[in-house]
Protein backbone atom coordinates (compact mmCIF):
# COMPACT_ATOMS: atom_id res chain seq x y z
CA UNK A 1 0.00 0.00 0.00
CA UNK A 2 1.46 3.44 -0.94
CA UNK A 3 2.44 5.40 2.10
CA UNK A 4 0.76 8.32 3.11
CA UNK A 5 2.51 11.33 1.78
CA UNK A 6 3.19 9.57 -1.72
CA UNK A 7 2.62 11.47 -4.78
CA UNK A 8 -0.77 11.67 -6.52
CA UNK A 9 0.93 9.32 -9.68
CA UNK A 10 1.10 6.38 -7.42
CA UNK A 11 -2.44 6.65 -6.52
CA UNK A 12 -3.45 7.19 -10.02
CA UNK A 13 -1.39 3.99 -11.15
CA UNK A 14 -3.36 2.26 -8.57
CA UNK A 15 -6.10 3.29 -9.60
CA UNK A 16 -5.13 2.41 -13.47
CA UNK A 17 -4.59 -1.49 -12.05
CA UNK A 18 -6.19 -4.59 -13.93
CA UNK A 19 -9.93 -4.90 -13.54
CA UNK A 20 -10.00 -7.55 -11.75
CA UNK A 21 -7.98 -6.43 -9.07
CA UNK A 22 -11.16 -6.11 -6.78
CA UNK A 23 -12.87 -9.23 -7.35
CA UNK A 24 -9.68 -11.15 -6.25
CA UNK A 25 -9.67 -9.09 -3.09
CA UNK A 26 -13.01 -10.16 -2.48
CA UNK A 27 -12.65 -13.39 -2.64
CA UNK A 28 -9.28 -13.41 -0.60
CA UNK A 29 -11.78 -11.72 2.26
CA UNK A 30 -14.62 -14.57 1.80
CA UNK A 31 -12.02 -16.75 2.29
CA UNK A 32 -10.67 -15.52 4.97
CA UNK A 33 -13.63 -15.03 6.78
CA UNK A 34 -14.45 -18.77 5.69
CA UNK A 35 -11.11 -20.03 7.27
CA UNK A 36 -12.11 -18.57 10.79
CA UNK A 37 -15.73 -19.70 10.81
CA UNK A 38 -14.21 -23.21 10.23
CA UNK A 39 -11.24 -22.48 12.89
CA UNK A 40 -13.98 -21.47 15.35
CA UNK A 41 -16.53 -24.12 14.79
CA UNK A 42 -16.37 -27.00 17.62
CA UNK A 43 -15.31 -30.25 16.64
CA UNK A 44 -18.22 -33.53 17.76
CA UNK A 45 -17.01 -36.57 17.95
CA UNK A 46 -18.90 -39.75 19.90
CA UNK A 47 -17.28 -41.52 22.89
CA UNK A 48 -17.36 -45.39 23.21
CA UNK A 49 -16.93 -47.46 26.07
CA UNK A 50 -16.89 -51.03 26.67
CA UNK A 51 -18.57 -53.32 28.94
CA UNK A 52 -17.39 -53.40 32.59
CA UNK A 53 -18.01 -55.95 35.41
CA UNK A 54 -20.26 -54.54 37.38
CA UNK A 55 -23.82 -55.29 36.07
CA UNK A 56 -25.09 -51.85 35.25
CA UNK A 57 -22.07 -51.53 33.45
CA UNK A 58 -22.59 -54.91 31.11
CA UNK A 59 -24.31 -52.75 28.22
CA UNK A 60 -21.48 -50.08 27.92
CA UNK A 61 -21.80 -46.51 27.53
CA UNK A 62 -21.68 -43.62 24.96
CA UNK A 63 -21.32 -39.68 25.17
CA UNK A 64 -20.73 -37.01 23.20
CA UNK A 65 -17.61 -35.18 22.57
CA UNK A 66 -17.69 -31.67 21.94
CA UNK A 67 -13.89 -29.80 21.01
CA UNK A 68 -14.42 -25.82 21.43
CA UNK A 69 -11.63 -23.84 20.62
CA UNK A 70 -13.16 -21.15 22.37
CA UNK A 71 -12.53 -23.34 25.62
CA UNK A 72 -9.67 -24.36 27.03
CA UNK A 73 -11.01 -28.22 27.11
CA UNK A 74 -13.32 -30.91 25.32
CA UNK A 75 -16.59 -31.68 27.18
CA UNK A 76 -18.04 -34.89 27.61
CA UNK A 77 -21.62 -34.71 27.23
CA UNK A 78 -22.51 -37.73 29.42
CA UNK A 79 -26.25 -38.74 29.76
CA UNK A 80 -26.12 -41.62 32.26
CA UNK A 81 -25.63 -40.42 35.75
CA UNK A 82 -27.80 -41.11 38.20
CA UNK A 83 -27.83 -40.00 41.99
CA UNK A 84 -28.90 -43.22 44.66
CA UNK A 85 -29.16 -40.66 47.47
CA UNK A 86 -32.34 -39.00 45.69
CA UNK A 87 -35.61 -39.81 47.82
CA UNK A 88 -37.20 -42.93 47.00
CA UNK A 89 -34.71 -43.87 44.88
CA UNK A 90 -34.75 -47.97 45.69
CA UNK A 91 -38.81 -48.09 44.87
CA UNK A 92 -38.62 -45.99 42.01
CA UNK A 93 -36.18 -48.41 40.26
CA UNK A 94 -38.40 -51.15 41.23
CA UNK A 95 -40.93 -49.49 39.42
CA UNK A 96 -39.44 -49.01 36.32
CA UNK A 97 -39.86 -44.98 36.96
CA UNK A 98 -35.78 -44.38 37.44
CA UNK A 99 -34.07 -40.85 36.58
CA UNK A 100 -31.25 -40.26 35.20
CA UNK A 101 -29.55 -36.38 34.38
CA UNK A 102 -27.11 -35.13 31.37
CA UNK A 103 -24.15 -34.12 32.68
CA UNK A 104 -21.65 -32.16 30.86
CA UNK A 105 -17.69 -32.64 32.38
CA UNK A 106 -14.09 -32.73 30.90
CA UNK A 107 -13.12 -35.42 28.95
CA UNK A 108 -10.31 -36.64 31.20
CA UNK A 109 -12.41 -36.78 34.22
CA UNK A 110 -14.73 -38.53 32.40
CA UNK A 111 -12.30 -40.77 31.39
CA UNK A 112 -10.43 -41.12 34.78
CA UNK A 113 -13.13 -43.87 36.18
CA UNK A 114 -12.59 -46.48 33.08
CA UNK A 115 -9.15 -46.28 33.22
CA UNK A 116 -8.68 -47.09 36.73
CA UNK A 117 -10.80 -50.19 36.09
CA UNK A 118 -9.61 -51.18 32.51
CA UNK A 119 -12.87 -50.53 30.47
CA UNK A 120 -11.86 -49.66 26.45
CA UNK A 121 -12.65 -46.48 25.29
CA UNK A 122 -12.48 -45.50 21.79
CA UNK A 123 -13.61 -41.92 20.18
CA UNK A 124 -15.21 -41.12 16.86
CA UNK A 125 -14.73 -37.52 15.32
CA UNK A 126 -17.83 -36.77 13.40
CA UNK A 127 -17.83 -34.77 9.55
CA UNK A 128 -20.38 -32.36 10.71
CA UNK A 129 -20.87 -29.03 8.97
CA UNK A 130 -19.91 -26.07 11.06
CA UNK A 131 -23.37 -24.52 11.43
CA UNK A 132 -24.91 -28.46 12.46
CA UNK A 133 -21.56 -28.66 14.80
CA UNK A 134 -22.31 -25.27 16.58
CA UNK A 135 -26.03 -26.17 17.06
CA UNK A 136 -25.14 -29.50 18.60
CA UNK A 137 -22.58 -28.08 21.26
CA UNK A 138 -25.38 -25.34 21.62
CA UNK A 139 -28.57 -27.42 22.57
CA UNK A 140 -26.43 -29.85 24.50
CA UNK A 141 -25.01 -26.98 26.67
CA UNK A 142 -28.49 -26.11 27.34
CA UNK A 143 -29.98 -29.33 27.96
CA UNK A 144 -26.70 -29.81 30.56
CA UNK A 145 -28.38 -27.01 32.63
CA UNK A 146 -29.56 -28.23 36.26
CA UNK A 147 -33.45 -27.35 35.14
CA UNK A 148 -33.17 -29.52 32.09
CA UNK A 149 -30.91 -32.41 32.59
CA UNK A 150 -33.26 -34.69 33.85
CA UNK A 151 -35.02 -37.59 32.18
CA UNK A 152 -37.01 -40.42 32.53
CA UNK A 153 -34.90 -43.50 31.95
CA UNK A 154 -36.57 -46.42 30.01
CA UNK A 155 -33.84 -49.63 29.59
CA UNK A 156 -34.28 -50.35 25.82
CA UNK A 157 -36.18 -46.56 24.30
CA UNK A 158 -34.54 -44.39 26.07
CA UNK A 159 -31.28 -44.61 27.42
CA UNK A 160 -27.88 -43.12 27.56
CA UNK A 161 -27.06 -44.41 24.14
CA UNK A 162 -30.63 -43.48 22.40
CA UNK A 163 -30.10 -39.95 23.64
CA UNK A 164 -26.80 -40.08 22.39
CA UNK A 165 -28.54 -41.17 18.61
CA UNK A 166 -31.02 -38.88 18.94
CA UNK A 167 -28.88 -35.85 19.49
CA UNK A 168 -26.73 -36.63 16.76
CA UNK A 169 -30.07 -37.43 14.33
CA UNK A 170 -31.29 -33.62 15.49
CA UNK A 171 -28.25 -32.02 14.09
CA UNK A 172 -28.46 -34.42 10.84
CA UNK A 173 -31.97 -32.85 10.41
CA UNK A 174 -33.34 -36.67 10.50
CA UNK A 175 -31.04 -38.22 8.40
CA UNK A 176 -29.20 -40.61 10.37
CA UNK A 177 -32.06 -42.24 11.06
CA UNK A 178 -32.91 -42.60 7.63
CA UNK A 179 -29.67 -44.71 7.35
CA UNK A 180 -30.49 -47.03 10.20
CA UNK A 181 -33.66 -48.84 8.65
CA UNK A 182 -31.95 -51.98 8.23
CA UNK A 183 -31.66 -55.03 10.67
CA UNK A 184 -29.59 -56.88 11.87
CA UNK A 185 -32.16 -59.23 13.10
CA UNK A 186 -31.87 -58.49 16.81
CA UNK A 187 -34.03 -58.42 19.67
CA UNK A 188 -34.27 -56.70 22.66
CA UNK A 189 -33.66 -59.97 24.55
CA UNK A 190 -31.34 -61.32 22.39
CA UNK A 191 -29.03 -58.04 23.14
CA UNK A 192 -29.43 -58.20 26.94
CA UNK A 193 -28.98 -61.70 27.23
CA UNK A 194 -26.06 -61.69 25.39
CA UNK A 195 -24.73 -58.70 27.33
CA UNK A 196 -25.37 -59.90 30.12
CA UNK A 197 -24.36 -63.49 29.68
CA UNK A 198 -20.80 -63.55 31.77
CA UNK A 199 -23.10 -62.61 34.83
CA UNK A 200 -25.36 -65.90 35.16
CA UNK A 201 -28.23 -64.51 37.40
CA UNK A 202 -28.21 -61.21 35.50
CA UNK A 203 -28.72 -63.49 31.96
CA UNK A 204 -31.54 -65.77 34.33
CA UNK A 205 -33.55 -62.19 35.18
CA UNK A 206 -33.31 -60.87 31.48
CA UNK A 207 -34.16 -64.74 29.98
CA UNK A 208 -36.81 -65.22 32.53
CA UNK A 209 -38.40 -61.99 33.10
CA UNK A 210 -38.69 -59.82 29.68
CA UNK A 211 -42.19 -60.79 28.27
CA UNK A 212 -42.82 -60.88 24.38
CA UNK A 213 -42.48 -57.15 23.44
CA UNK A 214 -38.59 -57.49 23.98
CA UNK A 215 -38.92 -60.56 20.83
CA UNK A 216 -39.83 -57.98 18.42
CA UNK A 217 -37.39 -57.45 15.43
CA UNK A 218 -35.38 -54.42 16.05
CA UNK A 219 -34.13 -52.38 13.26
CA UNK A 220 -30.71 -50.74 13.61
CA UNK A 221 -32.19 -47.94 15.14
CA UNK A 222 -33.22 -49.38 17.57
CA UNK A 223 -30.35 -51.79 18.23
CA UNK A 224 -28.58 -48.49 19.19
CA UNK A 225 -29.63 -49.01 22.83
CA UNK A 226 -26.55 -50.73 22.86
CA UNK A 227 -23.79 -48.26 22.48
CA UNK A 228 -21.17 -50.40 20.56
CA UNK A 229 -24.43 -51.11 17.69
CA UNK A 230 -24.70 -47.47 17.62
CA UNK A 231 -20.88 -47.05 16.73
CA UNK A 232 -21.18 -49.12 14.19
CA UNK A 233 -23.73 -47.83 12.56
CA UNK A 234 -21.99 -44.73 12.93
CA UNK A 235 -19.28 -45.99 10.64
CA UNK A 236 -21.48 -47.29 7.57
CA UNK A 237 -23.48 -43.41 7.86
CA UNK A 238 -23.06 -40.37 5.48
CA UNK A 239 -23.77 -37.02 5.63
CA UNK A 240 -26.10 -35.06 3.17
CA UNK A 241 -22.85 -34.86 0.79
CA UNK A 242 -22.01 -38.39 1.03
CA UNK A 243 -19.03 -37.82 3.12
CA UNK A 244 -18.85 -40.40 5.87
CA UNK A 245 -20.09 -39.57 8.94
CA UNK A 246 -16.83 -40.21 10.45
CA UNK A 247 -13.81 -38.57 9.96
CA UNK A 248 -11.17 -40.44 11.83
CA UNK A 249 -11.55 -43.06 14.63
CA UNK A 250 -8.91 -43.81 17.48
CA UNK A 251 -8.46 -45.41 20.27
CA UNK A 252 -8.37 -43.61 23.84
CA UNK A 253 -8.16 -46.04 26.31
CA UNK A 254 -7.10 -50.08 26.01
CA UNK A 255 -9.53 -52.63 26.91
CA UNK A 256 -8.38 -54.71 29.59
CA UNK A 257 -11.00 -56.68 30.61
CA UNK A 258 -12.64 -59.67 28.90
CA UNK A 259 -14.10 -58.65 25.49
CA UNK A 260 -17.71 -58.01 24.56
CA UNK A 261 -19.85 -61.14 24.64
CA UNK A 262 -20.29 -62.63 21.11
CA UNK A 263 -23.77 -63.65 19.82
CA UNK A 264 -24.02 -67.40 20.47
CA UNK A 265 -27.45 -69.48 18.92
CA UNK A 266 -30.20 -70.43 21.35
CA UNK A 267 -29.62 -74.55 20.85
CA UNK A 268 -32.91 -75.48 22.50
CA UNK A 269 -32.64 -79.55 21.66
CA UNK A 270 -29.74 -79.35 24.70
CA UNK A 271 -32.24 -78.04 26.72
CA UNK A 272 -35.30 -80.72 25.64
CA UNK A 273 -32.52 -83.57 26.23
CA UNK A 274 -31.85 -82.10 29.86
CA UNK A 275 -35.54 -81.70 30.71
CA UNK A 276 -36.20 -85.29 29.29
CA UNK A 277 -33.33 -87.02 31.03
CA UNK A 278 -34.45 -85.49 34.48
CA UNK A 279 -37.66 -85.57 33.94
CA UNK A 280 -38.03 -89.28 33.61
CA UNK A 281 -35.21 -90.13 36.36
CA UNK A 282 -38.04 -87.96 38.25
CA UNK A 283 -40.96 -90.04 37.21
CA UNK A 284 -38.99 -93.29 37.79
CA UNK A 285 -37.93 -92.25 40.88
CA UNK A 286 -41.04 -91.27 42.30
CA UNK A 287 -42.59 -94.79 42.03
CA UNK A 288 -39.33 -96.08 44.17
CA UNK A 289 -39.00 -92.97 46.52
CA UNK A 290 -41.48 -91.04 46.55
CA UNK A 291 -40.54 -89.17 50.03
CA UNK A 292 -37.22 -88.40 48.34
CA UNK A 293 -38.35 -87.16 45.04
CA UNK A 294 -40.85 -84.98 46.79
CA UNK A 295 -38.11 -83.54 49.33
CA UNK A 296 -36.79 -82.28 45.40
CA UNK A 297 -39.74 -81.27 44.10
CA UNK A 298 -40.44 -78.85 47.73
CA UNK A 299 -37.74 -76.42 46.33
CA UNK A 300 -38.27 -76.29 42.62
CA UNK A 301 -42.27 -75.75 43.59
CA UNK A 302 -41.04 -72.85 45.91
CA UNK A 303 -38.66 -71.21 43.31
CA UNK A 304 -41.37 -71.91 40.61
CA UNK A 305 -44.12 -70.02 43.01
CA UNK A 306 -41.48 -66.96 44.02
CA UNK A 307 -40.62 -66.30 40.07
CA UNK A 308 -44.21 -66.61 39.16
CA UNK A 309 -45.02 -64.28 41.87
CA UNK A 310 -42.50 -61.82 40.53
CA UNK A 311 -43.48 -61.97 36.90
CA UNK A 312 -47.02 -61.20 38.52
CA UNK A 313 -45.15 -58.22 40.23
CA UNK A 314 -43.78 -56.79 37.27
CA UNK A 315 -46.65 -57.32 34.75
CA UNK A 316 -49.44 -55.67 37.14
CA UNK A 317 -47.41 -53.44 39.79
CA UNK A 318 -44.53 -51.79 37.62
CA UNK A 319 -43.42 -49.37 34.22
CA UNK A 320 -41.29 -52.26 33.36
CA UNK A 321 -43.10 -53.05 29.86
CA UNK A 322 -41.47 -55.38 28.50
CA UNK A 323 -41.44 -57.55 31.33
CA UNK A 324 -45.43 -58.01 30.74
CA UNK A 325 -47.88 -60.61 29.94
CA UNK A 326 -44.58 -63.27 30.07
CA UNK A 327 -45.66 -66.51 28.72
CA UNK A 328 -43.08 -68.15 31.28
CA UNK A 329 -45.38 -67.37 34.11
CA UNK A 330 -47.41 -71.25 32.13
CA UNK A 331 -44.20 -72.93 33.31
CA UNK A 332 -43.32 -71.32 36.56
CA UNK A 333 -46.40 -70.04 38.84
CA UNK A 334 -47.50 -69.21 42.11
CA UNK A 335 -50.13 -71.84 41.91
CA UNK A 336 -46.73 -73.99 42.14
CA UNK A 337 -47.09 -73.18 45.99
CA UNK A 338 -50.32 -74.97 46.69
CA UNK A 339 -48.17 -77.77 46.17
CA UNK A 340 -46.19 -77.51 48.85
CA UNK A 341 -48.08 -79.05 51.54
CA UNK A 342 -48.77 -81.30 49.81
CA UNK A 343 -45.35 -82.60 49.41
CA UNK A 344 -44.69 -82.00 52.79
CA UNK A 345 -46.75 -84.34 54.04
CA UNK A 346 -44.96 -86.99 51.12
CA UNK A 347 -41.73 -86.34 52.89
CA UNK A 348 -43.38 -87.32 55.94
CA UNK A 349 -44.77 -90.53 54.51
CA UNK A 350 -48.31 -88.79 55.05
CA UNK A 351 -51.06 -88.71 52.31
CA UNK A 352 -50.60 -85.88 50.51
CA UNK A 353 -54.20 -84.83 50.35
CA UNK A 354 -57.25 -84.46 48.02
CA UNK A 355 -56.32 -81.40 45.91
CA UNK A 356 -52.77 -82.47 45.95
CA UNK A 357 -53.17 -84.09 42.50
CA UNK A 358 -55.55 -82.05 40.80
CA UNK A 359 -52.30 -79.56 41.29
CA UNK A 360 -49.74 -81.81 40.15
CA UNK A 361 -51.46 -82.57 37.17
CA UNK A 362 -51.96 -78.73 36.09
CA UNK A 363 -48.49 -77.61 36.39
CA UNK A 364 -47.91 -79.53 33.46
CA UNK A 365 -51.43 -78.65 31.44
CA UNK A 366 -50.34 -75.16 31.63
CA UNK A 367 -46.34 -75.90 30.76
CA UNK A 368 -48.30 -77.90 27.56
CA UNK A 369 -50.85 -74.08 26.58
CA UNK A 370 -47.64 -72.66 26.82
CA UNK A 371 -45.82 -74.83 24.46
CA UNK A 372 -49.44 -74.46 22.09
CA UNK A 373 -49.37 -71.21 22.25
CA UNK A 374 -45.75 -70.62 21.24
CA UNK A 375 -46.13 -72.31 18.19
CA UNK A 376 -49.41 -70.87 17.37
CA UNK A 377 -47.82 -66.89 17.06
CA UNK A 378 -46.23 -65.58 13.99
CA UNK A 379 -43.57 -63.96 16.56
CA UNK A 380 -43.75 -65.56 19.28
CA UNK A 381 -42.01 -64.91 22.50
CA UNK A 382 -38.72 -66.58 22.48
CA UNK A 383 -38.84 -68.87 25.32
CA UNK A 384 -38.95 -72.41 23.65
CA UNK A 385 -35.82 -73.10 25.06
CA UNK A 386 -37.77 -72.84 29.01
CA UNK A 387 -40.92 -74.66 27.88
CA UNK A 388 -38.87 -77.90 26.55
CA UNK A 389 -36.64 -77.56 30.28
CA UNK A 390 -39.58 -77.06 32.19
CA UNK A 391 -42.23 -79.09 30.79
CA UNK A 392 -40.59 -82.70 31.62
CA UNK A 393 -40.02 -81.49 35.01
CA UNK A 394 -43.66 -81.14 35.70
CA UNK A 395 -44.90 -83.82 33.83
CA UNK A 396 -41.70 -86.22 35.87
CA UNK A 397 -42.82 -84.94 38.86
CA UNK A 398 -46.79 -85.24 37.94
CA UNK A 399 -46.09 -89.30 37.42
CA UNK A 400 -43.98 -90.45 39.76
CA UNK A 401 -46.11 -88.74 42.96
CA UNK A 402 -49.57 -89.00 41.77
CA UNK A 403 -51.46 -90.85 44.18
CA UNK A 404 -53.98 -92.13 41.76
Amino acid sequence: MPEAGAPPSRWLALLAAPADLVPRLLLLVALLLCGFTVAAAPRIGVVTMQPGEIFFERFGHNAILVDDPAKRTAISYNFGYFDPTEPDFIARFIRGDMRYQLVALPLQDDLAYYRDVGRGVSLQWLNLPPADAAELAAALAENARPENSHYRYDYFLDNCSTRVRDALDRALDGGLARQMGGSRGDTFRSEATRLASPDLPMWLGFDLGLGPAADQPLSNWGDAFVPMRLAASLRDAHGADGVPLVAEERELLPHRLDPEPAETPRRWWLWLLAGVIVGGALAWAGRVAPRAVAGLALPFWALSGVIGALMLFIWFATAHRFGWANYNLLLMSPLAWALLPGGWRLTRGRAPGRWFDILLRAMPVLATIGLFTHWLQSLPQQNLHWIVLVLPLHLGLMLGLRTR
